[in-house]
């Protein structure tokens, strides 16, 4: 049987170019929380992922399942030591716990929709990157210092996130 309806639960309509949506930005990439686990009750996050030539995290895994959609450009992601590359228009699921990456290696930018079921990547990218104005704003000039400190945070908050750096 089908639960009633819960009203509490409002539609959500996400735009990136809305002022409202905050954009993070982390090693080099820009990423905007269009709809976060807050909204979801959990259930999952989308992410606009904006990925400059070279952009790209480092191989990890994670406790959940992570599905991109590749909106411009070319990137290729490595799933299990394996390389695909993935042009606008292709959606990939990564399985959960499988070893991955992505890397833009095209020689311009590239744009994916990347969703997380369930949430909790959203939260992370937040409390790990650094909030910019814009799709476009350049990324902050951190020191070595400031950097260092980031991959500190980001290593030391994985775990609570179901993630693991390899």
């Amino acid at each position: 049987m089908i639960p009633d309806d819960d009203p509490s639960r409002s539609l959500t309509v996400a735009n990136p170019d809305d002022p409202a949506t905050t954009y993070i930005s982390l090693v080099g990439n820009t990423y905007a929380m269009l709809i976060t686990g807050e909204q979801t009750n959990g259930r999952y996050c989308l992410i606009d992922m904006r990925v400059p030539d070279g952009g790209g995290p480092p191989p990890h895994r994670h406790d959940f399942e992570e599905m991109f959609t590749v909106l411009d450009g070319e990137v290729e992601f490595y799933f299990r030591g394996e390389k695909h590359t993935v042009k606008a228009g292709t959606t990939i699921n990564i399985p959960a716990n499988a070893p991955h990456n992505f890397r833009n290696v095209s020689g311009a930018p590239a744009r994916m929709l990347c969703m997380c079921t369930p949430a909790g990547q959203d939260e992370y990218f937040t409390r790990i990157g650094d909030v910019v104005s814009g799709p476009d704003a350049p990324a902050p000039r951190l020191s070595p210092d400031e950097l260092t400190e980031r991959r500190h945070r980001a290593a030391e908050l994985a775990s609570a996130y179901r993630s693991e750096f390899l």
